[in-house]
């Protein structure tokens, strides 16, 4: 690969924070590859939701485009998809079978898949929903990047027959997450949008601990939770926090929560950027166990992990300042060494640059 290269992302949403986590993760490895000398265009489909919450209207980073259809991708972006050096496509994006199929037939580069939702898409093609990605079209890449590592790399190129799988987890902008400053205003704190299945884990590490403590402060940000749900008196709600305010929000915390999907506890290694974003912000974390939690964070050390609704309440009450401070410190250190947009802005060219496993790509494929 050319040093500087064209990268072309066509990713979920680079311009919306709403209601999902895949922006800022954009955000973050778009902005180290681009510190690193890169061209970065990232094509983003144009959906009602999305337009009307928009937070980066006009990234310093890369050249942010968006597309209505499939065809019009395939007609008036035809000529970035033949130039780009690397194409990336991401998960979940709108009618993402044919957006990988034009990819793969215009492609005459690198052409890569990243997943930021690795367990739930071998979940979907496990039950044969094929929603934004196929199971035979996982062959057409030439590396599978994937947000979850462990044996769900073993088992993408083993079950699916990917060439090269390859763990390339989220990561975060320690430019815009940084301690503010600011003292805590609630105890515990959760950001992230409703999810039926995390909705339980929510319940008992933080609503029920409210309901226990109600002397405490806590603190609930994201859309889309019903809108007849009943919260104790002392959890704050916020229904939309944008990024800019992610830092002054973690900041103003003791601890903020860690919540993970069922699909992704089960795969493990699969580190959310809300974690990530947090430690950066100095906010110690308390997050439900996973496998791969403490290859990433010492438990007790840089992050505490909590099970029922006592771990929390007992952490609350007996952790002395000092030492809520030293497992933040510890857990800000890690991600600053490891977990920067700019950390995996290297992996990524590390891996696009490292020898071929496979035959070298031809040019276009078909898919």
């Amino acid at each position: 690969m050319k040093t500087p290269a064209k990268f072309l992302f066509l990713g979920l949403s680079l311009s919306s924070s709403w209601g999902n986590g895949h922006a800022t993760t954009f955000r973050a490895l778009l902005r180290g590859l681009h510190a690193l000398g890169h061209e970065i265009t990232f094509l983003e489909r144009d959906v009602p939701w999305y337009r009307d919450n928009r937070d980066l209207q006009q990234p310093d980073f890369c050249d942010l485009r968006y597309y209505a259809s499939v065809s019009e991708l395939r007609t008036e972006h035809r000529a970035l998809l033949r130039g780009a050096d690397v194409i990336v496509v991401g998960s979940f994006v709108p009618e993402g079978v044919a957006v990988i199929e034009t990819a793969a037939a215009l492609s005459t580069g690198s052409l890569c898949f990243y997943d930021i939702d690795t367990p739930v898409t071998l979940a979907k093609l496990a039950s044969h929903d094929n929603e934004y990605i196929a199971g035979h079209q996982i062959k057409l890449f030439d590396i599978y990047f994937s947000f979850t590592g462990g044996p769900t790399l073993e088992r993408l190129r083993l079950q699916f027959g990917a060439k090269r799988a390859e763990a390339l987890y989220c990561s975060v902008d320690e430019t815009r997450y940084a301690p503010t400053g600011e003292g805590p205003v609630w105890d515990l704190g959760y950001l992230g949008t409703y999810s039926p299945d995390r909705q339980p884990t929510l319940e008992r590490l933080l609503i029920d601990v409210a309901t226990r403590m109600p002397g405490h402060r806590f603190v609930v940000a994201g859309p889309q939770y019903p809108a007849g749900m009943s919260w104790p008196r002392n959890v704050d709600r916020l229904a939309h926090l944008p990024p800019s305010e992610h830092a002054s929000f973690y900041s103003r915390q003791r601890y903020t929560l860690n919540v993970t999907r069922a699909d992704m506890i089960a795969a493990g290694w699969s580190p959310s950027v809300r974690l990530f974003e947090a430690a950066a912000c100095g906010c110690p974390v308390v997050s439900d166990r996973w496998p791969g939690l403490e290859d990433l964070f010492p438990a007790g050390k840089a992050i505490h992990a909590a099970e029922t609704t006592d771990d929390v309440c007992q952490l609350l009450n007996t952790i002395d300042e000092a030492s809520r401070r030293e497992v933040a410190a510890r857990a800000r250190d890690i991600v600053l060494a490891s977990h920067t947009g700019r950390a995996r802005a290297r992996e990524l060219v590390a891996h696009l640059t490292a020898p071929c496993q496979q035959e070298p790509s031809t040019g276009s494929r078909a898919a």
